[in-house]
């Protein structure tokens, strides 16, 4: 039996998306509640009943979450200018080693505007 697992992370930031054209008002520092959906698929194992161990997730986003928590994003390497779509594909080539069987990230900047990310580059 095959299934996906989610689990969910949140934190504060702020940034500013230096690429967006002049006038736009997200150019200019402002902030958000982020929240990260990190999803994983694979075979239930029969011997335990679950696909993954939720404390695996936990351990690899915890350093990633401290470094971005109440931080300004533009300072993290590899987020220079971190539109939603940059950060799922940084969390993912973070993630991705550490984490077999992920499948897909969400990042959620308001509770109605997020980004999937599937891990194609």
């Amino acid at each position: 039996m095959r299934a996906r697992l989610t689990k969910d992370f949140r934190f504060e930031a702020a940034h500013t998306l230096p690429s967006l054209p002049e006038g736009h008002k997200c150019r200019q520092m402002h902030g958000h509640s982020f929240k990260v959906e990190i999803s994983i698929e694979g075979e239930v194992d029969e011997t335990i009943g679950w696909v993954y161990d939720h404390k695996r997730i936990s351990e690899a986003m915890k350093p990633l979450v401290d470094l971005m928590d109440h931080g300004y994003l533009n300072d993290i390497e590899g987020l220079e200018s971190p539109t939603i779509e940059r950060m799922a594909a940084w969390f993912w080539r973070k993630l991705a080693p550490q984490l077999p069987g992920l499948a897909e990230i969400v990042i959620y900047e308001t509770p109605t505007a997020r980004c999937s990310f599937k891990g194609e580059f």
